[in-house]
């Protein structure tokens, strides 16, 4: 892309706090990281939003109608509203107007949008979300993937989802080499079930990674691993068990500092500290999980993502512009069929 400013498009009415939230992140990212924002909505709340902050950088609105609610069914909700801001935001992606898509509402409905509107990479059958997690280890984090997007795996899939774990990982999250782990019920190759099994013949036999055995749940932010593959199913109780460990040790941390004129002053001393462990538990920090395999870069935020988390995931997203994500992992499929498009 050359100097070319990445351009995002944000799905401003996605997600709990939308858009007063969506708007604030994004205000922010336009201010602080060099990107150009594009805010997919209900622009007369968009503009309503806009105007409570005072900003010299101004947001480019592109008007939709309509988001994709919780309880709808993704695919059929988005045929019903080709106008929603999902959709709208794919589509910027598809004509060029925008690089990548981040995204705090239906998760669901973020992945259909960008299979029938994007398509997938040649070579990729399934689509993975990657989380990044901490480790006990200061400055190392570990890539899940996938955490929701495939309940049912086959091999290959997790294969595919090695291979593009581990350019995510060199090239964005700056690690020589990935170790790749399985993750899986114990450390030897006959254990799992048959799943488990087949994937670790597979992974052991790809020389695109660095494949160093399978990953029990104890191992998972142990630091030795820098990508760990597993189903759509486990990863997502695995990311959703994590995220409430790290809500649950910052309460804690809060509820038992001492209290009164001397608690103050310790916490005062301590604030730097405490900020540091915020920025390594808290999930917000982390911005989202990248939908990796799909013809174009879209971030999935959590639904409650506030200003600061919708920041991060607009950083994310630049990040994987900046390091050609995309054109890595084709070139690791460069000889398979041409993208398609599911659906169409």
């Amino acid at each position: 892309m050359g100097s070319t400013r990445a351009r995002i498009a944000i799905d401003a009415m996605g997600g709990d706090h939308a858009p007063a939230e969506i708007v604030a992140g994004a205000l922010r990212a336009r201010e602080e990281l060099d990107v150009e924002v594009l805010l997919v909505g209900d622009e007369p709340q968009i503009q309503s939003f806009l105007g409570q902050h005072t900003s010299s950088f101004p947001l480019e609105i592109v008007p939709a109608e309509g988001t994709i609610e919780m309880h709808e069914e993704p695919l059929s909700g988005l045929k019903r509203k080709p106008k929603a801001s999902i959709n709208v935001a794919m589509d910027l992606v598809k004509q060029k107007r925008a690089d990548a898509v981040v995204s705090a509402g239906h998760s669901g409905a973020a992945m259909a949008a960008a299979l029938l509107r994007l398509g997938r990479l040649r070579g990729i059958d399934r689509p993975a979300i990657g989380a990044v997690f901490p480790t006990i280890l200061a400055g190392k984090s570990v890539l899940i993937l996938d955490v929701g997007a495939n309940v049912d795996c086959r091999p290959k899939f997790l294969e595919q989802f090695a291979v593009m774990g581990s350019i995510y990982s060199e090239y964005v999250l700056g690690v020589s080499e990935p170790k790749v782990g399985l993750l899986n019920i114990g450390e030897e190759p006959s254990k799992g079930n048959d799943l488990a099994i087949r994937t670790h013949e597979m992974l052991e036999n790809n020389p695109k990674i660095s494949f160093i055995g399978n990953a029990e749940g104890r191992d998972v932010l142990s630091g030795r691993f820098d990508v760990i593959v597993c189903d759509g199913f486990a990863g997502n109780v695995l990311l959703k068990f994590a995220e409430a460990v790290g809500e649950i040790m910052l309460q804690i941390l809060k509820e038992e500092l001492p209290q009164g004129l001397h608690g103050q002053l310790g916490t005062a001393l301590l604030k730097p500290n405490l900020k540091r462990i915020k920025q390594r538990i808290d999930h917000a920090e982390h911005g989202g999980g990248l939908l990796l395999g799909v013809a174009g870069i879209c971030i999935i935020s959590h639904g409650s993502s506030q200003a600061p988390s919708i920041f991060n995931a607009i950083r994310l997203a630049k990040e994987a512009i900046d390091n050609r994500v995309l054109d890595r992992i084709q070139s690791s499929y460069q000889k398979s069929a041409a993208p398609t498009a599911d659906g169409e």
